[in-house]
């Protein structure tokens, strides 16, 4: 069955106060650890039969697609603050080996532009994960970049620095603290960790509760650009980020771009991290502190 949604029943929808439970809950396949889902440019829902819909913490399998999807269709609004009218069309990246998931963006439909994603690391567990730093506290567990156009998507985890959040207490934490506590471990050469933030400028930080979680966000710019045909040392990385706590760890989402393709770039970053969740922990979730020695 088709149903086609017109726009102001697709705002109903993406306000409705359960709609996160079931994005975060939306799956594509169950071949893999991560899936993407894709909508079509009209307002559709597909509703699919299941001949066993699985019930699961209330909701059924097939109800958590359904609303999965109306959650992706619901995301292809005008972004705020962008100053014109762009519309964007996103879909939702699910890991269930980390139990996170967030919105990657897919196209700006008016601008006739195409977002060209590239899996750079698949998602694994943070024992086998690729270390940032010589200690191997923080460890991008999977990234997503898109080298035409200079961005980069990644997932990092590692445990709070205790220079910058001494506090066991997570609630008392500040944003700029938790930027900090992540950007001293967020280098591969061998530097102390002010060198390390000196490379560093967080413009703004600033906290909000979801589902009763703290999420610290952050905006900050990388003075060595990564890219080996941008030389210029005026060219700069301009970063968002989201950090959320768990088991004794911070989940961090970093999405960046070139400093002269953020007034672009900028707004789509943004809706990417402000859809940043933890997800409910399945059989498939590996915790950081499980099995440190093992590497694959």
């Amino acid at each position: 069955m088709e149903t086609v949604l017109s726009p102001s029943h697709s705002r109903a929808i993406s306000n409705h106060p359960n709609l996160s439970l079931f994005r975060d809950q939306a799956k594509a396949s169950s071949s893999s650890n991560q899936k993407i889902c894709k909508s079509s440019n009209k307002f559709v829902v597909y509703c699919c039969k299941s001949s066993e819909p699985t019930i699961k913490n209330g909701v059924s399998r097939r109800d958590t697609v359904l609303f999965g999807v109306a959650a992706t269709v619901a995301t292809m609004f005008p972004i705020e603050g962008s100053g014109a009218d762009e519309d964007i069309k996103m879909a939702p990246i699910v890991d269930e080996l980390n139990a996170y998931s967030y919105l990657i963006p897919l196209e700006l439909p008016s601008k006739k532009f195409s977002f060209k994603w590239v899996e750079s690391r698949k998602p694994e567990r943070y024992s086998s994960a690729a270390p940032l730093s010589p200690n191997a506290r923080l460890r991008i567990v999977s990234e997503r970049v898109d080298f035409i156009d200079n961005l980069i998507l990644s997932i990092t985890i590692g445990p709070p620095n205790p220079t910058f959040l001494k506090s066991t207490d997570k609630s008392t934490w500040a944003a700029k603290d938790v930027a900090d506590s992540v950007l001293s471990d967020k280098s591969a050469l061998r530097v102390t960790s002010s060198q390390r933030m000196a490379e560093s400028s967080v413009l703004d930080a600033h906290t909000s509760e979801i589902d009763g979680e703290p999420y610290w966000y952050y905006e900050y710019l990388v003075r060595k650009s990564p890219t080996k045909t941008v030389q210029d040392s005026n060219i700069f990385r301009h970063y968002l980020a989201a950090s959320v706590e768990r088991d004794g760890f911070l989940y961090s989402l970093n999405a960046s771009t070139l400093n002269k393709q953020w007034d672009m770039m900028g707004p789509v970053l943004e809706k990417t991290v402000a859809s940043f969740r933890l997800l409910p922990p399945t059989e498939n979730y590996v915790p950081p502190y499980k099995d440190p020695w093992r590497f694959w």
